[in-house]
């Protein structure tokens, strides 16, 4: 995760994906050498000289102004999450390099598991920027069986995602965008937190046992942790299509609250609810740090 090899790679990435008629250019010549946009064509439109856009591409942000990240994003034609990621690139260049250093183990506070807990009639869990599973209530540890049969703790979805891909293809409908998503948001929490020793780890780990992680992560796409619909097969009740809202805990930077959702009357709200009554005939099964016994 080298600064200036991210900074060269990602902007390289998305100029390459802007054809000259998207951003209002002409393309002089049938037989263009690059693909997508020229560097002086970026510097034209951010408005700042060719030798700087190439500074910049080469993984120099340091002497960016925010007004100038904000020039490159607009030529560059950056969504939000892209945005926010190019300026954590650009305060990575400015800042020192520092050591990788490890998280102390998060424990999730007993009052955010009394929240969990009284939602009884929706999977909720809580986790952080690496896809960790750090706290569930009952009916989110059934809906989440398939992933938690691994017994690494914490569970990790995309372990779980990349490392069991017949599993995670057969729980997930959309496995193809779930993939996609989970590396974009990998990338994101790199460039938020780039010394972080288990996300390093994470990613080395994903990088080595995975082709199709690999591929994912060369695409240099990052998202941000949103509301969005999970469409699953469940060994139990089968197909269900649920809404899902991810909200971030302020007391707790980095920790979202994941809780997944079906309209009322519809057949995957009847599957929810046979889901708990399933679920409150199992024992009580490890918690989200602990292995099973055996």
């Amino acid at each position: 995760m080298d600064p200036r090899t991210e900074i060269r790679e990602f902007l390289s990435s998305r100029r390459a994906r802007i054809a000259p008629d998207q951003a209002g250019l002409p393309a002089y010549g049938g037989n263009r050498r690059v693909k997508g946009l020229r560097r002086e064509e970026v510097a034209l439109l951010a408005g700042v000289s060719v030798d700087y856009y190439v500074r910049m591409e080469r993984g120099n942000l340091a002497g960016a102004s925010d007004g100038v990240l904000d020039a490159l994003a607009s030529a560059l034609q950056l969504d939000e999450a892209e945005r926010d990621h190019l300026f954590h690139l650009a305060r990575r260049s400015r800042a020192p390099s520092g050591p990788r250093r490890r998280r102390s183990a998060v424990t999730v506070r007993s009052t955010l598991q009394q929240v969990l807990d009284a939602i009884s009639g929706a999977p909720a869990w809580i986790g952080n920027g690496r896809y960790d599973v750090l706290a569930m209530n009952q009916l989110a540890r059934a809906l989440y069986s398939p992933v938690l049969a691994d017994p690494r703790r914490p569970a990790n979805t995309a372990r779980f995602v990349y490392l069991h891909p017949e599993a995670a293809g057969d729980f997930f409908v959309d496995y193809d965008q779930v993939t996609s998503a989970a590396a974009a948001k990998l990338r994101m929490e790199a460039g938020r937190d780039p010394h972080d020793e288990e996300l390093i780890a994470l990613v080395g780990e994903l990088s080595t046992c995975s082709e199709l992680f690999r591929q994912r992560w060369a695409s240099q796409d990052v998202r941000l942790h949103r509301s969005g619909r999970k469409r699953m097969r469940h060994p139990i009740v089968g197909r269900l299509d649920l809404d899902v809202e991810s909200l971030a805990l302020p007391a707790e930077p980095g920790l979202h609250l994941n809780v997944y959702t079906a309209p009322t009357g519809t057949p995957t709200a009847d599957k929810l609810a046979l889901l708990a009554s399933w679920a409150a005939t199992q024992q009580t099964p490890a918690t989200e740090f602990e292995a099973p016994d055996g």
